[in-house]
């Protein structure tokens, strides 16, 4: 591949906190030079002391839906009931029958009259008389109107149902309004619910009878397994293929049609029935019954994963060789472990080899991961090959001590690493964010597909497409391995090339996976803004400045009202240290620097045109609040040992039989969300 020289420039040009030389070295020669063990918030290494967790989650089969916990011993039933509880995904093409932002939720559904009356009871119960009232005269006074032909005038009604602030009751709210008033959609804003008229339950009304609207609504919203909904049968082939564009248009994300003959028909005036099914890929293995959930005996799957190409890469492949959806998938820095089903791993080993990754220590656990579990992380490292910088003529191991006792006592500029952005690649990940951020949804997909300067099946698969925006030519042309430009190509041949069919094309990566891209915008401008601020200000911590009042904060997630404006004041009388000193990452929901530092983020947005952006992307429902990020952070039990090896493995070509190589052994611990490869720059003075 040929050197990626802008990425280079991007990196050396970083600047660094600590004024020694530095040496030269070599890492990640194999697996084992590069040992990442997680902390848990015990502080306790992860895979030698391991947290017992008991988990009430249910176990979500598919990661691409919007996660849900439900508390199964609180949430009580009939007896006998045969009711079931679903955690289903949320689609784009449906996404106004799901809760919008960040809420979670559970469906409840069967589909018989008995269901209806449990939804009843499940409204009688959490809400209180006078608002279960004032929802069924809401719901009235809507198929009232509807009825009589009269026009809602100006904005739609609404309903609020107030703030419900435990969230598995808003879930459960959801569900059974929807179920019970199917003409209705339910929408979450900040813990509350509120409640409008569904006007595509009303366009429908248009095409087929009001009772097949209401039974076809309500089927939609129960996505019962293996379950179909079938129309009234239709002689009219007009009418039959307006049902079918409307469907497909709202909802084709989420179901497909298709005509069937009835049994019995004169071929001259044939009689056809529409029916409805999910699509399988997106509902397959999706609900269990509550008792299977309390039953069953949760086993979780580990294991280790070498020589990834990246992590968003290594999720796909895994999705694409196990044939299913990754449960819990987690990431915890720059070491994984997933909750995956052994037996499969273990029978597909060898295939996954042929995506070129290594997996192994494959085991179950009784124990579930989640997020916020991880503290931080402690590595292992052996750097070889050790050599002088350039024209120093200085005592290598000299230069070596004196550079990791300097990064321990004062520390590293805190930057995200390179892999963050796709090193050695022409497009970098951030540049397809920042085109996501100005909604530029096509450039966004042409980014996201330019080759590189290389002759493979995958290099050319992507000229092509950039040549002809063939989307089916070109997946024909994709490798298997592929899974994210393979996903994004079905979208694009099934939608087209256009605005809203890029738009929906991003709709076939997860939203973690969407939002990515933006965090890695985000990401390189703090990069450049620590450096702006280390080159402008040094260590003085000045009138301006952003600082953390917290005293334990090992992460980038503490609240606006921890983070503290320095006064002149202040500045004259030293009040804070340089480690305190945070800057923001870019969201809606942060503040600037009030000095220099401030000034230089406006003009960068200027530059990107993004000077009047909130940081919202409603088309892919992309939300960045933003954080801070302390501009400086150290290692911890640092230790150290320096060793001559022998041994003809790490021997140069054309070194003598006796000469002896020097490697450096070393081990340390990082706060959560800071990289190994940007502390060792700073020890070695050296760009990866």
């Amino acid at each position: 591949m040929e050197e990626d020289t802008d990425f280079r420039i991007r990196f050396s040009s970083l600047c660094f906190v600590t004024d020694h030389v530095g040496f030269r070295g070599t890492i990640k020669s194999s697996p084992s030079d590069f040992v990442v063990i997680e902390i848990d918030e015990q502080g306790q290494l992860v895979n030698k002391a391991p947290s017992k967790l008991i988990s009430k989650v249910l176990p979500e089969p598919n990661n691409f839906a919007k996660k849900t916990k439900l508390d199964l011993q609180n949430l009580s039933f009939e007896e006998g009931s045969n009711q079931e509880v679903s955690i289903f995904a949320g689609c784009s093409g449906a996404d106004q029958y799901h809760q919008s932002g960040s809420e979670r939720e559970d469906t409840i559904s069967d589909g018989t009259s008995k269901g209806e009356e449990e939804t009843v009871d499940v409204l009688g119960t959490l809400l209180d008389e006078k608002t279960n009232e004032l929802l069924n005269h809401f719901a009235c006074d809507i198929k009232e109107k509807w009825n009589s032909k009269t026009e809602l005038i100006g904005s739609s009604p609404e309903f609020s149902l107030g703030r419900i602030l435990d969230k598995n009751q808003r879930a459960i709210l959801h569900s059974a309004i929807r179920q019970k008033f199917p003409f209705l959609i339910t929408v979450g804003k900040n813990s509350e619910i509120v409640v409008k008229p569904n006007l595509e339950y009303k366009e429908l009304c248009h095409l087929v009878s009001e009772e097949e609207a209401f039974d076809f609504f309500k089927y939609l919203d129960a996505k019962k397994e293996n379950s179909k909904f079938t129309f009234k049968p239709d002689t009219n082939k007009d009418h039959r293929k307006a049902v079918h564009h409307f469907v497909n248009k709202k909802f084709g994300n989420l179901v497909e049609t298709k005509s069937f003959p009835e049994l019995n028909y004169s071929a001259g005036n044939p009689n056809v029935a529409i029916t409805v099914r999910f699509r399988e890929k997106t509902h397959k293995h999706r609900k269990r019954s509550l008792f299977e959930y309390r039953d069953r005996k949760v086993i979780y799957t580990v294991l280790q994963i070498f020589l990834m190409p990246d992590f968003i890469e290594v999720s796909w492949i895994l999705i694409s060789v196990l044939a299913f959806s990754l449960l819990g998938f987690l990431v915890l820095n720059e070491s994984k472990e997933q909750n995956l089903a052994s037996h499969r791993l273990k029978n597909i080993e060898k295939e996954i080899e042929k995506k070129r990754m290594n997996v192994f220590n494959i085991r179950s656990i009784d124990d579930s991961l989640r997020l916020g579990q991880l503290k931080g992380n402690h590595f292992d490292i052996v750097i070889r090959n050790l050599k002088n910088q350039i024209n120093d003529s200085a005592n290598l191991k000299d230069r070596i001590l004196e550079a990791i006792e300097n990064v321990k006592n004062k520390g590293f500029v805190n930057y995200y690493g390179p892999q963050r952005f796709g090193m050695g690649r022409k497009v970098h990940t951030d540049q397809i964010g920042l085109a996501l951020l100005k909604s530029e949804m096509v450039e966004a997909v042409k980014l996201f597909l330019t080759p590189e300067d290389l002759d493979d099946p995958v290099n050319r698969a992507k000229k092509y497409f950039l040549q002809t925006e063939d989307a089916k030519g070109t997946l024909s042309l994709m490798p298997e391995f592929k899974v994210r430009e393979r996903a994004l190509l079905e979208s694009l041949h099934r939608f087209g090339m256009t605005e809203e069919g890029c738009i929906q094309a991003w709709f076939s990566f997860p939203h973690s996976m969407r939002i990515f891209y933006v965090h890695a915008y985000s990401s390189k401008i703090w990069n450049e803004a620590v450096s702006y601020r280390l080159g402008t200000y040094g260590s003085r911590v000045v009138e301006g400045d952003l600082v953390c009042l917290g005293e334990d904060v090992d992460d980038e997630h503490f609240p606006n009202n921890k983070v503290h404006l320095v006064t002149e004041e202040e500045e004259s009388a030293n009040t804070y240290a340089i480690h305190q000193v945070v800057l923001p990452v870019l969201g809606y929901n942060i503040q600037y620097p009030k000095n220099k530092v401030g000034q230089w983020y406006q003009e960068i947005l200027s530059r990107d045109g993004l000077q009047t952006c909130r940081f919202k992307v409603p088309t892919l429902k992309l939300n960045v609040p933003g954080c801070y990020r302390q501009i400086l952070k150290c290692p911890h039990n640092v230790s150290y040992q320096l060793k001559e090896e022998h041994d003809t493995d790490v021997k140069m070509e054309g070194s003598h039989i006796g000469e002896a190589t020097l490697s450096l052994l070393i081990s340390f611990d990082l706060d959560a969300s800071c990289y190994a490869t940007v502390c060792l720059r700073e020890i070695m003075k050296h760009d990866f």
